[in-house]
Parts: C-alpha cells; sequence; structure tokens
C-alpha cells in the first residue's frame, strides 16, 4: 500500500511541476499559445489558462491528501510519544557541589600547546 502511494506521489509530483510550468506568466514564459481552432475554445489562451488552473488545483489536492495518508502510515504502529520528564534515568544523578572552604580546588583544565 506504501509503496503504490509513493509511485502516485511521484507521478503526481512531476505532473504538478509540468502543469505550473505549462501556465503562462505575466511575461508569457512557457504558456501555451494561442490559436482559434474550433474546439469549442478549449485551447485558447482563456481556455487553456482555466483548464491549467483546474488541472493545477487537482493535483496540488492529490499530493496533499496523498502526503497525509504517507505521513498517517509512516506513523501507524508506532509507539505514542512520551514527556522525556516521565522517563526514569538508568542511575543516580549525582548533584553538582561547589568546594567547601579549606579544601583543595580541582585542577584547571591544561590549554592544548600551539603548533
Amino acid at each position: 500500500m506504501q509503496n503504490i502511494l509513493i509511485i502516485v506521489q511521484l507521478v503526481v509530483s512531476v505532473a504538478l511541476v509540468g502543469t505550473v510550468l505549462l501556465q503562462r506568466s505575466e511575461g508569457g514564459a512557457l504558456g501555451m499559445g494561442g490559436g482559434g481552432s474550433g474546439l469549442g475554445g478549449l485551447f485558447s489562451p482563456r481556455g487553456a489558462a482555466d483548464t491549467l488552473t483546474r488541472t493545477t488545483a487537482i493535483l496540488a489536492t492529490v499530493f496533499f491528501l496523498s502526503s497525509l495518508t504517507l505521513t498517517l502510515l509512516a506513523l501507524h504502529g508506532r509507539p505514542e510519544p512520551k514527556s522525556i520528564l516521565d522517563q526514569q534515568t538508568p542511575g543516580k544523578i549525582q548533584p553538582f557541589e561547589l568546594p567547601k572552604r579549606g579544601q583543595a580546588k580541582p585542577p584547571a583544565p591544561a590549554l592544548p600547546a600551539p603548533h
């Protein structure tokens, strides 16, 4: 099931990139050209824009839903996350204590020698 959704995700991603690149930008970039053929205005500049906009919206919806489904499938069967505050430490943690007066201070760490 997950493999099929990954393949659908890949195909939809490539198709979404293609439809976005085919849309006419303000400069006219890669947009489909016009031409008044007898197809009822499907490939007229306005008809192509409507078709590409609708196709982009459908592909974006399929992409979003397949992403959500893949995420839910990946999370299925995993234990619920717990707070790190609820976890018990394996050993006892020693609190830090300052040396008392009269006790020797621990030696300072040595600095590395220059080369």
